[in-house]
């Protein structure tokens, strides 16, 4: 393995080297900008001012960039270029990898669209756990109930649902495919945003970027009748410009649920944003919000100022953080 990872390593300074030395030379372009809408190893798919994707390679001091970046680039004489530096983020989206590692999925991201449906059934703790990710990046949140189709003519409790996070000051959209007019409230709330596409794989988000990106071929899985999950289509996270809007989508690989384990208690409690004016007000500085006497939270739930079902979303996950 050592001796594999040094001959990468003397690749890539070649490389680097090769391409220092074509700069130089008058080889490259003037600089420019441009945006990651795709990611590749070490080879970068870039789109510039004029709209075109270019394939870049990354000068060898470049490590981490992610769909969404903003770069600097250099066209070549063979169509193809090499990016040169990279723009500071306002945001950044990461996820645990599977040794628990942050990787960054996406970044300059300006929403975050919790696509869930009408099939399969939504849960609520899997909603909050998406909402608590969320709100610890700092991007913003949006909930997107699609195949709203599906619905009966009342909408029962899924309707209540919705709306108690409506009251938590979530915007919630409603869509769906099958119907003439069912993506017109989903197109106002991406128009001159960067949004990124997270949700249980079934839900419809391939299905819903087909829509919204007519001329992108997409290929959408289908639902299995059995298990009435869907299969993930999705392999690598790409940006999307939006034909009738001045907004972009970033679809990320099929995720079921955002890994909170990286998260501390501290944080996942900070993530439930009606708990907020009651933090720091327990009679117990080091109060774990069980049965401790004089809990702020307890004290609220008691009160009917936080609902007894996020209360008892929020003791689940953090029981999940224990396991």
């Amino acid at each position: 393995m050592e001796k594999v990872q040094a001959e990468r390593e003397k690749r890539a300074a070649k490389h680097s080297a090769r391409q220092t030395e074509q700069l130089a030379a008058g080889e490259y372009g003037a600089e420019q900008s441009g945006r990651v809408i795709a990611h590749f190893g070490r080879t970068l798919e870039v789109r510039g001012a004029d709209g075109a994707a270019v394939r870049c390679h990354l000068r060898a001091n470049l490590q981490g960039l992610v769909t969404g970046d903003t770069v600097i680039w250099r066209k070549g004489e063979d169509g193809s270029g090499v990016v040169v530096a990279a723009a500071e983020r306002a945001s950044v989206l990461s996820r645990p990898d599977p040794q628990g590692r942050l990787k960054p999925v996406a970044a300059n991201v300006d929403q975050i669209l919790i696509v869930f449906a009408v099939e399969p059934t939504p849960h609520a703790n899997l909603i909050d756990r998406y909402l608590v990710a969320a709100e610890a990046t700092g991007i913003a949140p949006v909930l997107v109930l699609n195949k709203v189709d599906l619905l009966a003519d009342h909408d029962g409790e899924l309707g209540q649902l919705l709306e108690r996070y409506r009251a938590l000051g979530y915007p919630v959209v409603r869509a769906s495919t099958e119907q003439p007019a069912g993506l017109d409230a989903l197109n106002r709330q991406l128009a001159g945003r960067t949004s990124v596409l997270v949700g249980q794989s079934g839900v419809g988000k391939s299905s819903l970027i087909d829509r919204l990106l007519p001329d992108e071929t997409l290929r959408i899985g289908a639902l299995s009748e059995d298990m009435r999950k869907g299969t993930h289509t999705t392999t690598t996270a790409r940006l999307y410009a939006m034909p009738d809007a001045d907004g972009v989508l970033i679809d990320s690989p099929g995720i079921r649920e955002f890994g909170l384990t990286h998260l501390d208690a501290d944080t996942v409690t900070d993530g439930f944003v009606e708990f907020r004016p009651h933090l720091g007000l327990c009679r117990f500085r080091d109060c774990r919000h069980r049965a401790e006497p004089g809990c702020a939270l307890l004290a609220a739930v008691e009160a009917g100022n936080i609902h007894p079902q996020r209360f008892a979303s929020y003791r689940r996950i953090l029981a999940s953080l224990d396991t």
